[in-house]
């Protein structure tokens, strides 16, 4: 390989290798190795966002995830999430209520909806109460052991978890291609299986391609970007606060106002501060969980801020 081989844990590249309309082999094999669905549910798969990122014409942002329609009509997402998100567990319920909501119209009947399935690949720890680097979630009643409904049905995938030693099935060897280092953790992990070894070759002709490159590396640049933007900002409003909050505690006391002051003035300087920042990004176009990344608001509250 010419040139060092770009991660498949980033997002743009995951996109790339399982978002093709060329690669729906490889996004089958990846699915089947996760999910308990029919197999004839694969016969038909519709990427629903084939498309990579138009938003870069403008330079914006845009949240990349692969999404895509089975069969029957179950609509699954999956996307990968390199760095820890606050709220996420919060975050994948406001997306998938917004993956349900959006299949019926006002004079449509609830027959309409399918099933919504999120598989989320993080590279850290999410689900920390357990040793297992594979979760599904239903809504399920634990006390008594039924399980009220799988229309929403959420996957977790961990890669900090995963075994050294394989454990026989074909989701290990997916998870060591994602999780893959260096060329020869690739190429361990091309032998057992036929699709990850495509998804291999696929993704050394997409680190040979200086277009590809230039996408990624101008993706990582808006990134770093971003975050020194906001941090910058978050920072200069913490200071603002500190001051405020210093002048009140002045006139409240040397001892208990002054901690008192101090306190309430930091506080109120980070939330104005984090609101400024949410608006001047929105302004922006950028989407809601990078922003909910950026300044630790919750999806609901940065969505308020838009409807203002």
């Amino acid at each position: 390989m010419p040139k060092q081989f770009l991660s498949p844990r980033n997002d743009l590249i995951f996109k790339l290798l399982f978002g093709d309309e060329r690669s729906k082999e490889i996004l089958t094999d990846f699915l089947k190795s996760v999910l308990l669905i029919p197999h004839e549910d694969y016969d038909t798969i519709t990427i629903l966002d084939p498309h990579l990122l138009p938003d870069y014409k403008d330079g914006k942002l845009g949240i990349i995830d692969v999404k895509l329609q089975t069969k029957s009509g179950k609509i699954i997402n999956i996307e990968i999430q390199v760095e820890h998100i606050p709220q996420m567990r919060e975050r994948v319920i406001f997306y998938d209520a917004k993956m349900v909501t959006e299949q019926i119209g006002a004079s449509e009947n609830y027959e309409k909806i399918k099933k919504v399935i999120s598989i989320i690949i993080t590279n850290h720890e999410f689900i920390e109460k357990s040793p297992k680097y594979h979760h599904r979630f239903t809504l399920y009643d634990a006390d008594n052991k039924v399980e009220f409904t799988d229309t929403i049905e959420i996957h977790t995938l961990e890669l900090p978890k995963i075994p050294s030693d394989s454990d026989g099935t074909p989701l290990w060897d997916w998870m060591k291609f994602l999780d893959a280092k260096n060329e020869e953790d690739l190429d361990m992990a091309a032998v057992a299986n036929t699709q990850v070894n495509n998804a291999v070759i696929r993704l050394k002709e997409l680190s040979a391609d200086e277009r590809t490159r230039m996408l990624y590396e101008s993706r990582i640049k808006m990134e770093r970007d971003i975050y020194s933007i906001t941090k910058g900002k978050e920072d200069a409003a913490e200071k603002r606060g500190m001051e405020r909050g210093m002048e009140r505690g002045l006139h409240q006391g040397r001892n208990e106002g002054l901690q008192q002051g101090r306190n309430e003035g930091i506080q109120q300087g980070m939330t104005a501060g984090k609101i400024a920042i949410a608006q001047n990004l929105l302004a922006m176009n950028i989407p809601i969980d990078k922003i909910a990344i950026a300044t630790k608001l919750t999806p609901e509250e940065i969505e308020q801020l838009r409807s203002e």
